[in-house]
């Protein structure tokens, strides 16, 4: 993938945080749209200016982000942007969200973005490379000004029995998913409450063993995908398909591969 493009990449999750930053903890309006989520203004100004810049650099490039819809859906390359994933957490003040950035190529997810602006958090995910990660010293108090990106993995953890679940809602799953939750909690040893995309930057650090979600929207999954592999970790549907542009509803990621065989045959077995 072009170097070009990741450049690109940072320049977009800079720009966004710019816009989102003083919203942070500012107790701004809060709107619910149709399926009754909330949205902010920062969650549209931001998406307006990574929507602004692709356009003026790519415009031959398709964008699909969260509070925008789909822009040119004929193209080799998507963009697929969610200015605030976890808005939810953004209202209530807390750390647990973050800009989610992905490129697709002919519907693949080959590289990712997970940013969180105000702690200066940044993971970086390329299809076949290491993911990278960076953030701002806890002295400093300017989050740009984040430390040199370091490689990061994540954890052995070979048994589900030995493994830390992380869910961002119940409310996603449906009845029969819900009891394949309750039964895969069941073999865990913890379930720990933090969901959204920045779970699964927890899991790409070493800090998480299993990921799980239901009911998800390209926006909120495809940047994830070239991190956790990037980070030695497997991410894949439900019955253990690739995650893509088409294929992204219900979707698991895990630390160990050897959990991931595992995770599969529990969901299959307590689907009935």
């Amino acid at each position: 993938m072009s170097s070009e493009f990741l450049t690109f990449a940072h320049q977009l999750a800079d720009a966004a945080g710019e816009v989102i930053r003083p919203y942070f903890g500012a107790h701004g309006d809060v709107e619910a749209k149709g399926d009754n989520s909330p949205v902010t203004l920062a969650d549209k100004l931001a998406e307006k200016a990574i929507r602004t810049l692709i356009e003026t650099h790519y415009p031959d490039h398709a964008i699909l982000g969260e509070e925008g819809g789909h822009l040119k859906t004929i193209s080799d390359y998507t963009w697929v942007i969610d200015p605030i994933d976890g808005t939810r957490a953004f209202i209530a003040g807390r750390k647990e969200w973050g800009t989610l950035i992905a490129l697709c190529k002919n519907g693949i997810p080959v590289l990712g973005i997970i940013d969180q602006p105000v702690t200066g958090e940044r993971w970086v995910g390329i299809s076949g490379q290491p993911t990278k990660y960076s953030a701002a010293p806890a002295n400093q108090p300017d989050p740009r000004m984040r430390s040199q990106e370091v490689v990061i993995s994540t954890r052995a953890c070979a048994t589900l029995a030995d493994a830390e679940l992380s869910t961002t809602s119940a409310s996603y799953f449906t009845p029969t998913q819900a009891k394949q939750v309750v039964a895969l909690a069941q073999q865990v040893r913890a379930t720990v409450k933090d969901g959204d995309c920045y779970a699964y930057g927890l899991l790409a650090r070493g800090l998480r063993d299993v990921v799980i979600d239901a009911g998800l929207k390209p926006y909120d999954i495809l940047a994830l995908v070239p991190i956790i592999e990037g980070a030695g970790g497997k991410i894949a549907t439900w019955d253990g398909e690739p995650v893509t542009l088409d294929n992204f509803k219900d979707v698991a990621a895990v630390g160990d591969d050897a959990l991931h065989s595992q995770l599969l045959t529990l969901l299959a077995a307590s689907s009935f």
